[in-house]
């Protein structure tokens, strides 16, 4: 079986390895919502990688969850993801961006109207406003929003997209029962629950080959207070739907479930499949040595390590993350880890 440092292939591309940065809200976005030169620096720092997934980008204001994440929905946002495709190429390195709308948990303030956000069903997250359950004629505008995005990122010259149906956002709330109580074709059997993400996926693809394109899904993570009261069967009847899409990759942030198989569920998907969720070294070579995963990848550890592909190779100690620099700020816990033989941190 392959290890961590051979190459793989996802659709049309080559990674050098098999080591994932895994897609991490940074909250350092400029006044213009944007990438700037320092988001650049701080994934070129990271190019290593056989594959960055970028932190979650809006693909409209609608979908906005905060402020301080770079969107992918105007010419000034192209503009600053293309800086870091840029520099990431320029390393050598291969960049999804991560293509996100927060449904339920967005802002009200950009809100067309100053409407509540959005979600399948008026059903609130704990912590949060009410949102509203978007009628059935506006799901296609919500889709398009994906499809535009999309094609944004393609013009930022990005090497494909991740579909963010992940850790309670809109896709996430259509899939799992706690949220969605619709009764219309959106609503009820799991194909019906996820015939949005597979509508979002038919847009995405009006600029993108299937094997450039990837799926974020976290069948169990409770976050944002969502759940569903089947998983294994919800999400493992979208995995082998998945399958069959013949897509990049499926991307699975594998957080403990009371009674969740994964391995059974691995078993629905037949495609390349990246497991993340807590893995160090020595768990991610047992999941590419059992046949579990095809890639692994690392959330903390990358954003502390910036030559963790090196530091594993060799066996080097890793920097320690500084959990207060995670979200917002400058430069500080977010580019200036060193790297190997810059001293430790």
């Amino acid at each position: 079986m392959p290890d961590l440092f051979a190459t793989a292939e996802i659709g049309a591309l080559r990674l050098a390895n098999r080591i994932v940065m895994a897609p991490m809200s940074r909250n350092r976005a400029d006044a213009a919502e944007a990438a700037h030169a320092l988001t650049a620096r701080y994934y070129a720092q990271r190019a290593g990688a056989g594959l960055i997934v970028t932190e979650a980008s809006p693909v409209s204001p609608q979908g906005r969850a905060n402020r301080s994440a770079p969107g992918i929905y105007g010419d000034n946002q192209i503009a600053g993801w293309r800086l870091v495709t840029q520099a990431v190429h320029a390393r050598g390195g291969k960049i999804f961006l991560q293509l996100w709308h927060a449904g339920r948990i967005s802002l009200a303030s950009p809100q067309p109207g100053d409407a509540p956000p959005v979600a399948p069903s008026a059903i609130a997250a704990q912590g949060f406003a009410a949102p509203r359950a978007l009628a059935a004629e506006e799901i296609p505008g919500v889709a398009a929003q994906f499809a535009k995005a999309a094609k944004n990122a393609k013009e930022a010259d990005f090497d494909g997209v991740e579909v963010h149906a992940a850790n309670g956002y809109l896709i996430d709330e259509f899939l799992r029962d706690g949220a969605n109580r619709r009764e219309d074709a959106y609503g009820g059997p799991v194909a019906n629950r996820a015939r949005f993400l597979f509508e979002v996926l038919d847009a995405v693809e009006s600029s993108w080959e299937r094997g450039r394109i990837g799926v974020r899904l976290s069948p169990v993570n409770p976050y944002n207070d969502i759940r569903d009261s089947g998983p294994q069967r919800t999400f493992g009847e979208i995995a082998q739907m998945l399958g069959e899409r013949g897509l990049a990759f499926l991307h699975v942030d594998e957080s403990p479930g009371e009674g969740f198989d994964w391995a059974a569920f691995r078993r629905r998907y037949p495609g390349i499949y990246i497991a993340n969720g807590g893995y160090d070294r020595e768990r991610a070579v047992a999941a590419l040595e059992s046949g579990h995963a095809d890639l692994v990848s690392f959330g903390v550890l990358y954003l502390a390590n910036p030559d963790l592909v090196e530091r594993f190779r060799i066996g080097a100690p890793l920097n320690r993350p500084d959990r207060s620099t995670f979200y917002g700020g400058g430069e500080r816990g977010y580019t200036d880890y060193p790297s190997l033989g810059q001293g430790k941190q």
